[in-house]
Formats: structure tokens, sequence, C-alpha cells
């Protein structure tokens, strides 16, 4: 019996897939066409659409432990729930789900309340899984790290309520420590909720702030505009996306993304080490490595 891994090519899937692998797991890495990935020695590529149900069906034989993952895209909760469905009808009970934070408070961000409406299933039905719940990941500053160091702007608009982005590996990391647990547990356990944060809630003003220390040169905020930021995105990706975006920002000035109190001690307790740090994040990004 092995973990099934979707989003096996994406950052956190194939980070998940090397954890796994290093720790002796029996892994399936899900991909939409064959050979599109490189994985470890040992580790099975089943291909498979997350829409297509007689591929998906067959991609789940064998399979004890899923890694549920869908991008954000028009069709992703129908996607979702059509895994979760096949899942238990293949009789599987142990699953790892990643969802986003605040995905109950962020209503009008179609790709939040989307993933809540997945959690939503999952808890109606009872099905034994990990909801992992990160905030924004630091990894999707490479988007704008150009813009950064040619303008010498931070130009995502995340105000100052604060956000506590987390490192992409430390996702990967407990999402990994989760999937073993149950995995290797002798029968299925109870449903866990787990919100994924960084150690510290950055505003837009303190993110500027790092990068111009990293990079010894003043770097400025953008602000808050989020009706420029979506105009930007609209000249290089979809106009549903941008506008989704474009919520999603505002949400953030709203709201923030943090966690509860005690969080980032009881996931240090799961990594047996300190979270990544913003910082040492653009400190690598900038040295390249």
């Amino acid at each position: 019996m092995s973990i099934l891994v979707t989003g096996a090519t994406g950052t956190i899937g194939s980070l998940i897939i090397q954890r796994l692998a290093s720790a002796g797991a029996d892994v399936k890495a899900l991909v939409r066409q064959p050979g599109k990935g490189t994985f470890p020695a040992g580790v099975t590529e089943v291909v498979a659409d997350l829409t297509d149900v007689p591929s998906l069906r067959n991609a789940l034989v064998s399979v004890r432990t899923l890694f549920l993952l869908n991008a954000v895209t028009p069709d992703e909760v129908t996607q979702a729930l059509i895994t979760l469905n096949l899942a238990r009808e293949a009789g599987i009970e142990r699953i790892v789900y990643l969802s986003v934070i605040h995905a109950d408070k962020f209503t009008q961000v179609p790709h939040f309340t989307g993933k809540h409406t997945v959690e939503r299933m999952i808890e109606s039905l009872d099905i034994p899984a990990t909801i992992l719940r990160p905030a924004y990941f630091m990894q999707n500053e490479s988007m704008v790290q150009q813009t950064i160091q040619n303008y010498s702007v931070y130009p995502m608009p995340i105000g100052s309520a604060g956000v506590s982005m987390i490192d992409a590996r430390d996702i990967a990391d407990i999402a990994a420590a989760e999937l073993l647990r149950r995995d290797r547990a002798s029968s299925a356990l109870d449903r866990v909720t787990l919100e994924l944060v960084g150690p510290h809630a950055l505003t837009g003003a303190a993110v500027a702030k790092i990068w111009s220390a990293a990079l010894g040169r003043e770097i400025a905020y953008g602000g808050d505009d989020v009706a420029a930021f979506e105009a930007q995105l609209a000249t290089y990706g979809p106009a549903w996306l941008a506008y989704d975006m474009r919520l999603m920002m505002s949400g953030i000035q709203t709201f923030g993304m943090q966690a509860a109190e005690g969080t980032v001690e009881r996931l240090q307790a799961i990594l047996g080490r300190p979270l990544r740090t913003y910082e040492a994040f653009v400190r690598e990004t900038v040295a390249g490595v």
C-alpha cells in the first residue's frame, strides 16, 4: 500500500515526495502527462487527471494514504470533491488536504470559499483527515523578485494587518510528517486541523525593510492599491485569477493572515526545529541559493 501525492510536479508536492521518499515510504506521484516530473528513485509515476474519473479511480488502487492538493483553477472544487468521493469508494481513510488559512473568513475570495467547501465535505462525511491551512507562501515572492530588484519597490499590497508568511519547505515538512503519522498508524486517526504560519507577522512596510537590508539599498512599499494590482496581474494572466487575487489582497488588508496563540509552538514541535523566517528566505533568494 502506498501514499499518493497529487500536485506532484508543483512546489509543495515535489518537496513532499522528496521527504516521503527519504523516509522510506512507498510513494506514488500523480501527474497528468507521463514523464512530466523527475522524482526520487523508487517513486512510482501514475498518470491521471482529477476530473477524469476512470484514470483517477485506477490511480487510487492500492493506495492507503492520500495527499490532496488542488491548484487554483475554475474547477478546483469539482476536482477535490471527485477525488474525495473516489477515495472513499476505494476505502482510503488516511488523508491530508491542503486548504488555506481563514478559508471560512475570506468568504468573498473564490478559491478560499472553494477550499472551505471541501473542508465542509470532509467534516460532514466525517472523513479521517488532516486539514492543513497555510498562510501566504514565501515562495510566492519569486514572482515579484525582479520588480523588487529592478524598480526598488515591493509591489504586493499586503497592507498593515500582518501576514505570517510561511516557507513552502516548512509546509512540505509538516505535510510529510502528517502523511507518515497517518500512514503508519494501526487504524484511521481522528480528524485534525492545523493552521500553518511563519514565526512573525509582517506588514508591507516591514517586508520592504527586509528587502532593503538584504539588497543594501532602499526598497519602498508600493502601497495598498488592489485595483492596480489586479490590472498588473491581468496583463500576463487570466482575468478571473487576477480578480481572485485582488479579492484575496483585500481580505489580507482587512483581516491579516495570523494564526491563534500557540500555533507557532505547535508547528515547531512537529518539525523539531524553528520555523524558517522571512529574513532568511530573502537572504537566500538574493544570494540565489
